[in-house]
């Protein structure tokens, strides 16, 4: 294995800042950002992994979100602005704002992850992006990271819509079929697990009776239980 990354192993990263809305004064910073562990680990000379930033990141995150909450919704107690935040934050919708931004294009892998799928892997994604965050906070200040961050969500209001409607796709599906097929008819199969134990994710297979209806991925069964029922979901001719 060779002691220092290939030369060509990074593609630029111009594109990418276009795309986050922020163009770094310190490039690399968002190169760390990128850089998950099994990349260190291959080549130890490298810059440190993506962990710390994503430790910052999250916090900035949680910070931005209530904050843009609380003023979004003046007469709200805290229970409902919590399960707001929640959604918002929620690992799955950070993966989806990863691939909007295309932050799997750009990510620093080992060898090992490249080849059993990590650039599409969801608890990586999650990662990096929180990291990018960490980054831009870091580079530039609480205002601008806001303002990149917000403008990555769009109006909250709509988000909020359209997540809040997704948030029980494992209720919905059990409602849709529950009268005709009765309340023990679905079935939630895990067919395959893969990744460190630290990464682990999850492909799970929901049935009917015996028919495939949906199949999902997740960084937990959990969480893989809800993709394949929204994937089910997704698949019925009414949407």
């Amino acid at each position: 294995m060779p002691a220092h990354p290939p030369e060509t192993s990074l593609p630029s990263l111009d594109v990418l800042q276009q795309r986050l809305g922020h163009g770094f004064r310190d490039p690399a910073l968002l190169e760390c950002a990128l850089t998950h562990l099994s990349y260190v680990q291959d080549f130890p000379q490298a810059r440190p992994g993506n962990q710390r930033l994503e430790f910052l990141g999250d916090s900035v995150l949680q910070f931005i979100l209530t904050e843009a909450l609380f003023r979004l919704y003046p007469e709200e107690r805290e229970g409902p602005l919590s399960k707001r935040r929640s959604i918002l934050a929620q690992g799955r919708f950070l993966t989806l704002l990863a691939r909007e931004l295309a932050l799997d294009t750009a990510l620093r892998l080992g060898q090992s992850e490249e080849q059993t799928g990590g650039r599409q892997r969801a608890s990586i994604l999650e990662d990096a992006l929180e990291a990018v965050i960490g980054a831009i906070y870091l580079d530039s200040d609480l205002e601008t990271v806001r303002r990149v961050v917000l403008g990555w969500y769009g109006p909250l209001p709509d988000r909020l819509a359209v997540l809040l409607a997704e948030d029980n796709p494992k209720g919905r599906l059990q409602e849709l079929l529950q009268a005709a097929h009765g309340d023990h008819s679905l079935c939630y199969k895990t067919v395959h697990t893969e990744g460190a134990p630290h990464e682990r994710e999850y492909e799970v297979e929901v049935y009917l009776n015996d028919k495939l209806l949906g199949a999902g991925r997740g960084s937990s069964k959990k969480l893989a239980e809800e993709s394949a029922a929204r994937a089910a979901l997704a698949a019925r001719p009414n949407g």
